[in-house]
């Protein structure tokens, strides 16, 4: 079974979780829609071959095989349209439950570390621009990483500039229930997070920023291997702009999260094929 294969398995079986469509068709009958599996499933693969709409329509039209895993065919494979409204359409909760899915894959290990990026929002026309008040040319996004499998767990993204620390906490909260331990660089220095996150049983690996001959000993009892392995977040950042681009080609803020969010899917998808 080639690796493309198992890819879309893997991905049909966890969009089924995520919209709860076992038992529907995929192809629209007695002019009903496409299955939102079936939808999920595509734009997976769509991420997955690096491709427009269009051309990943077009590739995929050459591929009984795969998009038999979905339940389609060449005859009934859904235009490009419909795919973009689809992803207008379906929650964000869809896309952040099938991003948790795709973490579990992995039997994520507890450790984790958070770290921030930029993505560019790929250019438009200065007329588009003007129109639009499009002015902000990239993207913060900030994801939280188990340290021994490279998984994303979650992920955060903004426009604005907010502090490290108030993102932090954001991702943290969401997760902390899972989390054993979270390690991030100094951008984080916060004690007050640090408290939050005690209480909620992680223990911090943040370095203090060294103002006093106290810092330094406190830095010293968080470096170790655990603190060491947050590097993690900037080779999974590495990955996924190698392999899927370093910039967003949607213009819509919010078709900008889930287009990220879609690219830490795939990008767990893959490394569960890979391993």
């Amino acid at each position: 079974m080639s690796k493309i294969s198992r890819f879309t398995s893997k991905a049909v079986r966890l969009a089924k979780n995520a919209v709860g469509g076992r038992g529907e068709v995929a192809a629209p009958e007695g002019g009903g829609g496409f299955a939102d599996y079936a939808v999920v499933s595509l734009h997976c693969l769509r991420v997955y071959l690096d491709k427009s709409y269009r051309d990943s329509l077009d590739l995929l039209s050459e591929m009984p095989h795969i998009l038999g895993e979905i339940g389609l065919s060449e005859a009934n494979l859904p235009d490009h349209s419909t795919l973009v409204k689809a992803f207008d359409r379906l929650k964000m909760e869809v896309w952040r439950v099938l991003l948790r899915l795709s973490a579990q894959l992995h039997d994520p290990s507890g450790h984790a570390a958070i770290d921030a990026t930029f993505f560019d929002r790929e250019n438009a026309s200065k007329h588009y621009c003007r129109r639009t008040n499009y002015r902000v040319q990239t993207l913060k996004a900030t994801a939280l990483v188990d340290t021994e499998t490279q998984a994303v767990l979650d992920v955060h993204c903004t426009t604005g500039k907010p502090h490290d620390t108030q993102l932090g906490w954001q991702v943290a909260r969401r997760n902390a229930g899972d989390l054993t331990s979270l390690a991030a660089d100094k951008g984080y220095d916060w004690m007050q997070l640090r408290e939050k996150l005690r209480e909620e049983g992680v223990r911090p690996l943040i370095k203090h920023r060294t103002f006093r001959p106290i810092d330094h000993a406190h830095n010293a009892r968080v470096d170790g291997p655990r603190y060491r392995q947050r590097s993690m977040c900037e080779t999974v950042f590495s990955a996924i702009k190698r392999t899927h681009g370093d910039a967003v080609r949607a213009r819509i803020w919010f078709r900008e999260f889930r287009e990220l969010v879609l690219k830490c899917v795939v990008h767990n998808i893959k490394r569960a094929v890979t391993q």
